[in-house]
């Protein structure tokens, strides 16, 4: 303990000889202080290059940090800082919206219920539409099993080119629905979960329990 103490003394001595003897010389000479990797302290009259993006100050006679510079910035930081500007510049426009727009929950929950009403009759129309060309396929197949190559008949037939071209058309239809489907589907789930924020929002800024 008593080491360590001797040696901080003799670090705050030096470091106080080299600014007194810095300001001395001249009037207008700045002392830096920086931190190395290894989390030391160290004074001089310049900063050397690989520390000179790091954070550091200008000190004068008396120990006292008169400027400072902070570390620059990664291209990394600034992104995230600008990210988080424009996501506070977004919220703030989204609470302007929300209040200009509503006077109440219930002209929210409203338009709510219209909107997902009609994604709900568009989902059904779908649904039935998705239906018939299942049904439609089905008998495709059913006639298409009476040929080459789905028949087991050696005798059977080859398949007509208008069968086989109904068969890929109708299965491309299907899976055209499927993914419309799929879609509407995610845009509901979407639609119900941002009016649900909105009025959680909404209630928040008009301090509503």
């Amino acid at each position: 303990m008593l080491r360590s103490r001797l040696l901080s003394t003799s670090l705050l001595v030096a470091a106080a000889v080299l600014i007194g003897s810095a300001w001395g010389a001249s009037s207008d000479h700045k002392v830096y202080k920086w931190v190395d990797a290894q989390g030391v302290t160290h004074y001089g009259d310049q900063i050397p290059p690989e520390y000179a993006a790091q954070a550091h100050s200008v000190i004068n006679n008396q120990g006292i940090e008169v400027e400072h510079t902070d570390a620059q910035k990664t291209p990394e930081q600034l992104a995230a800082e600008d990210q988080k500007k424009l996501d506070a510049e977004q919220r703030a426009s989204r609470d302007r919206n929300l209040l200009s727009t509503y006077g109440s929950v219930q002209e929210i929950e409203r338009l709510r219920d219209q909107r997902l009403s009609l994604l709900t009759d568009q989902i059904k129309l779908k649904e039935q539409f998705l239906e018939a060309l299942n049904a439609k396929m089905n008998k495709l197949k059913a006639t298409s099993s009476s040929y080459k190559p789905y028949s087991s008949d050696p005798k059977a037939p080859p398949m007509t080119d208008q069968l086989a071209e109904d068969l890929v058309r109708v299965g491309s239809d299907i899976h055209t629905q499927e993914e419309n489907l799929r879609e509407k589907r995610t845009e509901q789930a979407n639609m119900n979960q941002e009016f649900e924020s909105d009025i959680a929002r909404f209630k928040e800024l008009k301090g509503i329990h």
